[in-house]
């Protein structure tokens, strides 16, 4: 069933005057809360596209826009007497920000309300004063990243990658194309960036084979690679090395091959036929329905198990060590290790196949295996070491 709901001609002002009055609040709210570009935001939205132009609106952009352009200029004109060079940046920041807020506005005029109220609205001519303050601010940035460059020229490599970020802004949010800035961000790509050298050396009294090295050392730059570092497995002629990763093995074990045999039972009872149920006289009883009276009959069964289980295991731990090229001095050490289990079960059986166990059944069948050489294990070492290698290689806090 569907209700009308009818609303009586004073009831309907009403609600039309009090989401008016909501309207003009919210603007208001916007203005007296110093969130001008809320309130011109808003008085826009709600003008655009409208032909007729309620003045409540078009007062408050009014207002909200005379008092946003009078608060930024001041802003801009106190930072520039300032005459601080990093200020330029937040000068260039408002000048930006009056340029944008009349290119919000200009679409809109003439402004006239439908009650005949004719916003005034006074334009400054932004161009020329943005034009100049994105060249100071470039220029800031510029000498910023000279002097950053000079500190990594004496051997400061963070003070190279700042040089870059600082290019970096420059080019996003000034010139695309300032000076000799491409030069620039290539000698702080140069200078800020970290050359690791990886190495592997067995200090074990053991003879690992050639695939072991091989494998730890396939791990493969991208891995490895970040913005400002770079690893290397072998050096480089004509690239200076900055750091040394080496990773010492310094124990390998390998267990003797065993094998383990036990033998053991399993029992279970299991129903084998029925018992029926007799009376005094020996005759089988009979329920309601005429039916013989019966029982289910137990018998336990066993089977006898002939298991073999064998083993064998590698061990093989080490140290990764981080070393400054330069000094020759050791930054940090950590222990890294990984144990590879070789494991087989075989059995035989004799005796009822019903009383096995489901672990017992499992292994039936099996044959003894072949024992895996030194030289597998070894290399399945390497391979499970490599991911606790990369993770150490690339969150190790003493590369910078």
């Amino acid at each position: 069933m569907l209700t009308r709901i009818r609303f009586s001609a004073p009831l309907f002002m009403a609600l039309c005057f009090g989401l008016l009055l909501t309207a003009c609040r919210t603007a208001q709210k916007f203005t007296e809360s110093g969130d001008y570009d809320g309130a011109i935001e808003f008085c826009v939205q709600k003008l655009r596209g409208k032909s007729k132009k309620k003045t409540e609106y078009v007062q408050g952009l009014e207002l909200a826009f005379q008092k946003a352009q009078a608060r930024d200029l001041r802003i801009a004109e106190n930072l520039a007497a300032a005459n601080r060079p990093e200020n330029w940046e937040k000068v260039n920041n408002m000048h930006r920000k009056i340029q944008d807020r009349q290119n919000l506005v200009a679409p809109l005029l003439p402004l006239v309300s439908k009650d005949g109220y004719r916003a005034r609205f006074e334009f400054v001519s932004i161009e020329k004063l943005e034009a100049e303050s994105r060249e100071k601010a470039a220029e800031y940035l510029y000498n910023r990243a000279e002097d950053l460059l000079l500190q990594a020229d004496r051997g400061d490599r963070l003070a190279a990658r700042d040089a870059y970020s600082t290019l970096q802004d420059l080019e996003r949010r000034y010139f695309s194309n300032y000076k000799n800035k491409d030069r620039m961000m290539q000698d702080a790509r140069t200078l800020g960036t970290t050359h690791i050298l990886f190495e592997v050396k067995n200090q074990s009294d053991q003879l690992l084979p050639r695939e072991f090295q091989d494998r730890v050392m396939a791990m493969g730059t991208y891995d490895l690679n970040s913005e400002w570092k770079v690893f290397h497995f072998k050096p480089e002629q004509g690239i200076p090395v900055d750091y040394r990763v080496v990773f010492n093995i310094r124990r390998v074990d390998i267990s003797p091959e065993r094998i383990n045999e036990r033998e053991y039972v399993d029992e279970k009872e299991i129903q084998d036929g029925w018992d029926y149920v007799l009376d005094e006289r020996g005759n089988v009883k009979k329920d309601t329905a005429g039916n013989d009276i019966k029982t289910p009959h137990y018998i336990r069964i066993r089977a006898i198990v002939l298991e073999a289980y064998q083993t064998k295991a590698a061990r093989l731990s080490g140290m990764l060590e981080v070393y400054d090229a330069t000094r020759n001095v050791r930054l940090d050490a950590r222990d890294l290790g990984t144990e590879i289990l070789f494991e087989h079960y075989a059995a035989t059986f004799r005796g009822d196949a019903r009383a096995l166990s489901e672990a017992s059944r499992r292994c039936i069948g099996n044959r003894p295996a072949p024992f895996p050489p030194d030289e597998d294990m070894l290399v399945q070492a390497a391979d499970r070491l490599k991911p606790d290698i990369r993770q150490e290689l690339r969150g190790n806090r003493a590369i910078l």
